[in-house]
């Protein structure tokens, strides 16, 4: 699960309130948990997006505060470790491309460059007064004696000097923009803030000393060089272990590109589905859509063991700068079909699960109408072993998934558009016959009798999803177990 939306409250109380969330996501099925990055932002309201201090997770009195924006030092702590308790990982958002709050400007060369063609230069060189000046006063040396200075940035996008803002790349010997990241706007190697050109492996490491963390999510990773990734992965490798689970964002909608930058980092990472992602946006809009090729050109369909599957997160929220809006009558469904599916790593929106505090469009609970407990749940109990699709109607897909060793059985069937409800014909096995199932998310109420023939005959509701489970099956009656979307009460 990912553990935060972009508005949950600058309250410090975040890590308090994961830690006292995790009984029930564990109840529910949750493995692992993304939190938010936990190093010191710019201000006291920093989402660590717009990191200041890599080493400091709310210990030193900098940038206005001592606590981060989710909590002090010690409730980080004490998350992380009560996760341990209960076998849940923690996988970090790691934050290595940009930089922001510094403590002084330094006058250095630049130049501007075109913000739709990062490799023009438009103006001459000039000498500007960039903040680029990283002291960290509050921490001083400890953890590490490394002070940033502008040969260390690539580009800034604010002249001090002369009150303007604009994408300026800094001169200097061997300066220009990395070579190997996304070739949008020419070359999108500046995203934000001051841009590094320069950071430390050694981070990780003492990362996962300080804290017993599973994994690193790598964030923008399409804006910094992947050489840099590449040995930052291996340093990781080599220090913290074989087993440290890394995920990357590389936010291009284009499969071939997606598989190139697996490639090259010899498939030590998993990418998130962003092409998936963008399908089941579509699809839920368009009447009509052909739910057949629901995984068509997405990375879990051409990589499943790389690919993160998922429904929404932070910037695709809306008003975010990746606003990607799925209807709400499909989130169900969208859910159902990762969640419920063998290929892929499935990861579940904190917004969709508890709900969404602020923006344009605020949203009070779960997007599944209560739900989403349900399918994670089932996930957990049934969603293991062979797996057979009847991807067979454009607007009515099933899929089956058989467990070998006790006989248990999951399918899930989704029916979309044509405004009526609609109904699959799936063989079960001949083992099953004379077992009676019903739908789990209680959308349908009938009850269905697998015949002689091993058959059943499903129905759903139009533009909806039904799960069916043999009625005796076992951890059926823990399906419907209360959970507490209100995280802000516990």
């Amino acid at each position: 699960m990912q553990g935060f939306e972009w508005h949950v409250p600058a309250d410090q109380l975040h890590w308090q309130r994961l830690r006292k969330a995790i009984p029930d996501l564990k109840d529910i099925g949750i493995d692992n948990i993304w939190i938010p990055p936990g190093c010191k932002g710019m201000d006291p309201t920093g989402t660590g997006y717009d990191i200041y201090d890599l080493y400091d997770l709310g210990e030193f009195d900098q940038k206005g505060n001592r606590a981060t924006r989710w909590g002090p030092k010690e409730d980080l702590e004490d998350l992380v470790y009560t996760a341990q308790e209960r076998s849940i990982g923690i996988y970090w958002d790691t934050v290595l491309n940009q930089k922001a709050g510094a403590d002084s400007t330094e006058r250095f060369a630049a130049v501007k460059v075109d913000p739709e063609d990062r490799n023009t230069e438009v103006s001459q060189p000039e000498i500007i007064d960039g903040w680029v000046g990283f002291g960290f006063p509050g921490r001083g040396c400890k953890y590490s004696s490394m002070k940033y200075h502008w040969q260390h940035f690539t580009g800034v996008d604010w002249d001090q000097k002369h009150k303007e803002h604009s994408i300026y790349k800094t001169l200097g010997q061997n300066k220009t923009w990395a070579k190997d990241v996304s070739d949008e706007y020419g070359n999108y190697d500046y995203l934000m803030f001051a841009n590094l050109d320069h950071s430390h492996p050694e981070m990780g490491e003492w990362l996962g000393t300080e804290l017993p963390i599973s994994g690193m999510r790598i964030d923008a990773a399409k804006h910094y060089s992947a050489s840099f990734q590449k040995e930052f992965v291996n340093h990781l490798r080599n220090t913290v272990g074989t087993n440290y689970v890394l995920m990357g964002e590389y936010w291009r909608g284009e499969v071939d590109l997606l598989l190139g930058y697996l490639r090259f980092m010899e498939y030590e990472v998993s990418l998130f589905d962003v092409p998936l992602l963008g399908r089941f946006a579509a699809i839920s809009k368009m009447a009509g859509g052909d739910l057949r090729k629901i995984f068509k050109g997405s990375l879990v369909e051409r990589s499943p063991k790389h690919a993160v599957t998922f429904v929404g997160n932070h910037d695709t929220q809306p008003g975010q700068s990746l606003e990607t809006i799925i209807a709400p009558f499909f989130k169900p469904l969208a859910y159902s079909l990762i969640l419920l599916r063998a290929q892929g790593q499935p990861c579940v929106f904190y917004g969709d699960l508890y709900g969404i505090k602020g923006g344009p469009e605020p949203q009070y609970g779960s997007s599944c109408h209560g739900r989403l407990p349900i399918l994670t749940r089932a996930r957990k109990l049934y969603a293991h072993g062979e797996q057979r699709d009847y991807f067979n109607r454009r607007n009515c897909i099933g899929q089956y998934l058989f467990l070998p060793f006790n006989g248990l059985d999951l399918l899930q069937n989704v029916q979309d558009f044509n405004g009526s409800s609609s109904y699959k014909r799936m063989f079960i096995g001949l083992k099953h016959a004379g077992e009676m199932w019903t739908d789990i998310l209680e959308w349908r109420d009938e009850t269905v009798l697998i015949d002689r023939s091993g058959h059943g005959i499903f129905p759903v509701a139009a533009m909806s999803v039904s799960v069916w489970v043999n009625s005796r099956a076992k951890g059926r009656r823990h399906l419907h177990r209360p959970f507490n979307e209100n995280i802000y009460a516990l």
